[in-house]
């Protein structure tokens, strides 16, 4: 609970008894979709559904996306001649997901197929002038990018210069340039652009990730190769594994994939996740994205964070139980490594965010010279919930054509589209990429103070734009929650980035026997009425002492809370569970 937190209702007018009757929920129910977008009968029908075919409807096809028929002819005709065909990914979750579901479904098809990842401190993000080069020796034919490339335009030139065919699939915003006030996109000069962000693109669902424009592209393939629809069936689990670690919201295609992803991953056949689900004690368990966000997936990450992301490839490619727990021990460890150091970082960050010559600023620019780059985008992302501004992390980087560099990540707000802002002072960088709420960038360090300036300066963001905005979807008195209620609650899951968790508020509540539990003292337990009922409250946050004080120390008065309701199972009995987001 920040200081600096404000409650707001969300406010979308409608009849929701009327709208209840019409989609055969409550009003309480419809009135939560309203807040999350939905209009007319047809979205409703889809948001409501549990039809997993509905990934099937031919405005979902990858042929929909662009230039993907071209892809999938490049690719069969390379297939068909038997030429070399190097893969280029990332070393994030998103990147070496994609590799995975590229390299496994290429080889089904035949392909003469290897891959490439980028090392996050000797190469730096996606595509570099090394990377062609190697390939150039090693007399490859096509080098097919995901979730990279769409920024790419020297190192595809190169490639072209050499002779190589270069297809980029990719899901991350296109460079452009401003000319007499209008945008024109800056496309590599690749042989195919499969990328949902470029201009014109009518597929729906834009904000997919890396992972599932490659799921696409083998999808497209094996279609016109007549290649069995079962045989890309266990890359679907892998895609929404991707979607939910690379942050991407839950809403039209992407929710429905993780919903059908996650059953499938609960009795996954792959065995490197089968041992990352067993080793963080989850087997059995229904999985949700929470476990996928925090548990899974940062475990992935952290290879290509503090290690090489190829050992988190290797998991994915184990073949037996034995090879593939030795390989899920060795991620578990680093990650437990990262948290420690992202704990120091995320200090570190705050402390200089809270000084004077930082205040003043609506955009963080930070540099921390002690800390490793590659926790630099999760220490942003703490930082910028923490303070409600958009935040860039800095680190020292390696020397670029004998000038000392900087890396490092951005993480946005709502209210500030990063890659735009980004756009505005690309002289100042080396690289930079991204989208509107997450960016990557290097630049010489004697830019630094300059970027800080400029970004801050074009900055149009007012106070309100950076007030910590606590949604609510509306007021609901306690006496409302029941079992019925949490029961439909559960249609509109899975919940995550852009489908969020229903949130209420309450007024005069008591809260009452409050207790600290947990080895960081990070979870208040108590009891909470508001005269007509009664129910166990919990809240998580490591500020769990200070809200336990601050409660105890105002007395027998009561609060306005803002909650959500779920069910609590423990050794076999059902209860009712309000988990606190917010006490005034």
């Amino acid at each position: 609970m920040q200081p600096n937190e404000k409650w707001v209702i969300i406010s979308r007018p409608g009849d929701y008894n009327e709208l209840g009757k019409r989609y055969g929920v409550s009003p309480v129910l419809a009135r939560i979709m309203k807040n999350r977008g939905v209009s007319g009968d047809e979205e409703a029908l889809e948001y409501l559904s549990s039809e997993p075919g509905r990934l099937s409807d031919e405005k979902y096809s990858g042929f929909n996306l662009p230039d993907m028929d071209r892809a999938v002819e490049i690719i069969r005709e390379k297939i068909s001649g038997g030429k070399s065909i190097r893969i280029v990914g990332d070393y994030d979750i998103d990147g070496v997901t994609a590799i995975f579901i590229l390299l496994k479904g290429l080889k089904k098809a035949g392909a003469k197929v290897d891959h490439r990842i980028p090392h996050r401190i000797r190469d730096g993000y996606g595509l570099n002038k090394n990377i062609i080069e190697e390939a150039r020796e090693a007399g490859i034919d096509t080098i097919i990018t995901c979730d990279n490339g769409i920024a790419a335009l020297e190192e595809v030139s190169l490639a072209k210069e050499y002779g190589m065919t270069m297809v980029i699939t990719d899901h991350h915003e296109v460079p452009f340039d401003l000319v007499s006030g209008e945008r024109r996109e800056l496309l590599p000069p690749a042989d195919a652009i499969v990328d949902p962000k470029r201009e014109g693109c009518s597929y729906p669902c834009k904000q997919i990730c890396g992972a599932y424009v490659a799921y696409k592209f083998i999808c497209c393939l094996f279609d016109s190769m007549g290649i069995a629809a079962e045989e890309y069936g266990e890359f679907l689990e892998i895609a929404a594994f991707a979607t939910i670690g690379d942050v991407m919201p839950l809403i039209q295609e992407n929710r429905i994939l993780v919903r059908e992803g996650l059953k499938k991953l609960e009795s996954t056949l792959n065995p490197g996740l089968r041992a990352l689900i067993s080793l963080n004690q989850l087997q059995g368990k229904t999985l949700t994205p929470y476990h996928v966000g925090f548990i899974l997936g940062p475990c992935l990450n952290a290879a290509g964070r503090l290690g090489e992301a190829d050992d988190a490839l290797e998991l994915l490619l184990s073949e037996n139980e034995e090879e593939a727990h030795s390989r899920a021990v060795i991620l578990k460890e680093m990650n437990d490594s990262r948290k420690s150091l992202t704990e120091k970082g995320v200090m570190e960050a705050l402390r200089l965010a809270d000084t004077p010559e930082y205040r003043k600023d609506s955009v963080l620019v930070i540099l921390l010279e002690d800390a490793h780059e590659s926790i630099a985008g999760i220490v942003a992302g703490k930082v910028r919930e923490r303070t409600g501004k958009p935040v860039f992390i800095l680190t020292p980087g390696e020397t670029f054509d004998e000038t000392p560099c900087l890396k490092g990540s951005g993480r946005s707000i709502d209210a500030y589209h990063m890659f735009e802002e980004m756009s505005a002072v690309q002289d100042v960088f080396i690289r930079f990429g991204g989208h509107a709420l997450a960016a990557g960038l290097s630049l010489p360090k004697e830019k630094l103070g300059e970027f800080r300036e400029r970004i801050n300066r074009n900055s149009s963001l007012r106070d309100e734009d950076l007030v910590i905005k606590l949604k609510i979807d509306m007021e609901l008195p306690l006496s409302y929650v029941n079992m019925s209620l949490i029961e439909e609650l559960k249609m509109l899951e899975p919940f995550g980035t852009g489908n969020e968790k229903p949130v209420f508020a309450a007024r005069d509540v008591e809260i009452k026997d409050l207790s600290i539990l947990g080895k960081s003292a990070n979870v208040l337990k108590g009891r909470i009425n508001d005269g007509s009922v009664f129910f166990e409250c919990i809240y998580f946050g490591s500020d769990a002492p200070e809200i336990k004080e601050f409660i105890e120390k105002s007395g027998n008065r009561s609060f306005k809370i803002v909650y959500s309701p779920e069910i609590n199972e423990f050794r076999g009995k059902r209860s009712i569970q309000i988990v606190l987001n917010g006490i005034k």
